[in-house]
C-alpha cells in the first residue's frame, strides 16, 4: 500500500519482486561454473554485484567486481524537453552520466573502484540514432562519467529494437539505457560484504543532488497533468524538467577516501529504488531508526513540489531518496572521523540514525516514527 502511487505510475516492486527472486535463484546455481577456469565467486550477504577471486584463495592481491544497472525512464523527460520545451538544448548532456553512475554507485558498495564500463543504448527505431547533436551530447556525457570515475569505456551496444521498444506518447522515441561496470578491490582486504553489520551501528547519510534516477515514473505521471507539464516553473527558477534532469551524484571519491583512511565500514548502500525504505535492505531482523534528517528547506525542491501536488509522505519516502543519496554503516567510534574525511572529500555527510534489534523495517523518526516496509513489500 505504501507504494500505491508509484505502482499506479507503472513501477510496482511487489510485482517485480517474484521475477527478481527467480533470477537471483537461477544466478545462485551458476556460481560454481567458473571454477573450472580457476575463478571462484565470493558469496556475500549484500548483493550489489558479483565478486571474483582466483583459485578460491587470496592468490592475487585483488578481487574483481562486476555489476549491471539501468537508467530507467529518466531520458523520457529529456526527450520531452528536447521535443517540446523550445529551449536550445538536447538535454542529453547528463543522461550518460546518470546511466553510468547508477551502476558505479552500486559497484563501490563492495569496496570496489571502477576500471571498465560498457553501455547499451537500445532504440525503438534506427532514426533515433541519426540526430548527430543529441548523439554528441550523449557520447560526451558518457566520457565525463568515465573521467570522473576513473574508468574506461571499452565497448557498447546500440540495437534498434523496432518490435520491442515503443515510447509512450507524446514522446516520439526514447531508448532504453543500461550499462555494466567492472571494478577492482585492491587490496582485497578492502572488501565490504555486510557481514559486520550489527545492532548499534550508526547510519551516516550523504546528500544527493536531487532525484537521481529513481522514482521518475511518478514524476512523469504527476507532470503530465500540469498545465505547463515539464515547463512548470519551480520556486528556485528551474523548470520541472530541468530539475528532474540534474545528474546523479558520484560517490566514488568519498568511498575511495574512506578506504584509503581505513575506516571500519560495515556496509554501504546507494539510496536508490524503494527510497528511504531501502535502509532495511539486509534480510536480518534489524530495525533502522532514523532520528535525524535534513531540515525541510534542504529537501530537494522537486520532492517538496511533489508533496504540494498531493503525493503522500509515505509514497515519497518509499520512492525517492528524499535528499540522501548514499548511506554508510559504521561503528559509533568511527562517526567523527568518517564525517571529517567525507567533508574533506567534498561531500555533505551527517549522522541520521542507528540499527536496533527488532522487526525488519525502517522507522522514520522525523515524521513521528512513520514505519516504512522493507524493499519490495
Amino acid at each position: 500500500m505504501s507504494q500505491r502511487e508509484y505502482a499506479l505510475s507503472g513501477v510496482d516492486y511487489t510485482k517485480l519482486q517474484g521475477f527478481k527472486d527467480m533470477m537471483a535463484a537461477a544466478g545462485q546455481r551458476t556460481l560454481d561454473f567458473p571454477n573450472k577456469r580457476g575463478w571462484f565467486i565470493k558469496r556475500t550477504p549484500h548483493s550489489h554485484g558479483g565478486i571474483y577471486m582466483y583459485n578460491g584463495r587470496d592468490t592475487l592481491p585483488y578481487y574483481l567486481c562486476n555489476t549491471q544497472e539501468g537508467l530507467g525512464n529518466k531520458n523520457w523527460i529529456a526527450e520531452w524537453m528536447y521535443q517540446f520545451s523550445g529551449i536550445d538544448s538536447t538535454f542529453y548532456d547528463g543522461i550518460g552520466i546518470d546511466t553510468a553512475r547508477m551502476a558505479v554507485n552500486d559497484l563501490i558498495a563492495q569496496g570496489a573502484l571502477p576500471i571498465v564500463y560498457t553501455d547499451e543504448v537500445a532504440g525503438g527505431d534506427s532514426d533515433w540514432f541519426t540526430d548527430q547533436r543529441r548523439s554528441g551530447d550523449l557520447a560526451e556525457s558518457f566520457f565525463q562519467a568515465c573521467k570522473d570515475a576513473g574508468m574506461a569505456l571499452v565497448a557498447g551496444e546500440s540495437p534498434a529494437l523496432k518490435y520491442l521498444i515503443k515510447a509512450e506518447p507524446p514522446v516520439k522515441s526514447a531508448p532504453s539505457f543500461s550499462g555494466c561496470v567492472t571494478g577492482v578491490i585492491q587490496p582485497h582486504s578492502r572488501i565490504i560484504t555486510g557481514e559486520k553489520l550489527r545492532v548499534g551501528d550508526k547510519i551516516l547519510g550523504v546528500t544527493s543532488s536531487g532525484i537521481h534516477a529513481n522514482g521518475i515514473s511518478l514524476v512523469i505521471k504527476r507532470a503530465l497533468i500540469l498545465p505547463d507539464v515539464f515547463m512548470t516553473r519551480l520556486p528556485n527558477g528551474n523548470t520541472l524538467g530541468e530539475e528532474a534532469l540534474i545528474p546523479t551524484m558520484s560517490y566514488v571519491a568519498l568511498v575511495e577516501a574512506l578506504l584509503e583512511a581505513r575506516i571500519d565500514i560495515h556496509a554501504l548502500l546507494p539510496g536508490t529504488g524503494d527510497g528511504v525504505a531501502k535502509l532495511s535492505f539486509d534480510k536480518r531482523p534489524y530495525s533502522y531508526r532514523v532520528t535525524n534528517w535534513l531540515p525541510d528547506e534542504r529537501i530537494p525542491i522537486l520532492f517538496r513540489f511533489l508533496r504540494e501536488l498531493g503525493v503522500s509522505l509515505m509514497d515519497c519516502l518509499t520512492t525517492f531518496n528524499w535528499g540522501i543519496g548514499y548511506y554508510i554503516f559504521i561503528p559509533a567510534s568511527e562517526v567523527d572521523r568518517t564525517i571529517e574525511i567525507g567533508t574533506k572529500a567534498g561531500y555533505e555527510i551527517m549522522e541520521v540514525g542507528q540499527i536496533e534489534e527488532g522487526q525488519r523495517q525502517t522507522i522514520f523518526g522525523p515524521a513521528g516514527d512513520l514505519v516504512l516496509p522493507p524493499p519490495g513489500e
